[in-house]
């Protein structure tokens, strides 16, 4: 995403805010490739590294994690979270890895972002060694993410000129993603639903802090800090039936996980 969304904290705000979304979703994706001791694995589009991260652990010391993202300001906070790993700021339809150098390449919630998705699959079934695995999760229909829709109907609201931003965030299909991987060389695809029932910090706070993370920059543009501030509101609103009596509110997010094998 371009800066000119985000807050002035950048991706530092980004590592702590979306955690609690992305985190849950991580083991599953990594499971699907079923990383061993020593392999190496590529984290595509790897934000801050929450996916990195949690490979390592996996492959242990033995292995090789490395991480792209286009955004430079995500990869040094990666590299801060995690100097030893090897994280890289390049785009994903140019990769500086070698030909079949992973045994699995994975890609937390960044498919549905690439301008050109079939380039960005080609380059990653080129580092995938023959019989490596690939495994990517996109986020569901907004029908089904009722956080989501919550924050896209302050949007419409306070920033509409980001609307079309976020629906590039919800396109990708089943049959789009493996039609391309297809297209870029793997086989064996398959797919299927993650649902995770998430409970988000108190809303009170954290409405407003997730959409500044994301679009600050537009809510400002359009509208100053009380944009920032009334969009978090109409967030709290929305969801009030869905709050505890903490503030916190327990929310379905669902993913569509691919998979693939070179």
């Amino acid at each position: 995403m371009a800066q000119i969304h985000r807050s002035t904290e950048g991706p530092e705000a980004y590592e702590t805010h979306s955690a609690p979304i992305m985190r849950p979703f991580v083991a599953e994706l990594l499971d699907a490739v079923g990383l061993v001791p020593g392999d190496a694995v590529l984290d595509l589009a790897c934000g801050t590294g929450f996916v990195a991260r949690a490979a390592a652990a996996l492959v242990g010391t033995a292995g090789r994690v490395s991480g792209a993202d286009i955004d430079e300001g995500m990869i040094r906070v990666a590299r801060e979270h995690r100097p030893d790993l090897d994280f890289t700021a390049a785009p994903a339809d140019r990769l500086p890895y070698p030909a079949a150098g992973f045994d699995a390449v994975v890609c937390q919630q960044g498919a549905q972002l690439f301008p050109d998705l079939t380039a960005a699959l080609t380059e990653a079934a080129r580092v995938t060694r023959p019989g490596g695995r690939f495994a990517a999760t996109v986020w569901a229909p907004l029908d089904r993410q009722p956080y989501f829709l919550a924050e896209q109907r302050a949007l419409e609201k306070y920033a509409p000129a980001a609307l079309p931003y976020l629906v590039r965030a919800y396109p990708r299909t089943a049959d789009q993603l493996t039609a391309a991987l297809h297209t870029a060389g793997y086989r064996d695809t398959a797919h299927r639903v993650v649902t995770f029932e998430v409970t988000l910090p108190p809303l009170d706070r954290y409405a407003r802090e997730h959409l500044d993370t994301l679009w600050g920059g537009m809510l400002r543009e359009a509208g100053g800090e009380e944009a920032l501030t009334g969009a978090g509101e109409l967030v709290r609103e929305q969801l009030a039936d869905r709050t505890a009596p903490d503030g916190t509110a327990t929310l379905p997010f669902t993913s569509l996980l691919v998979t693939a094998a070179r």
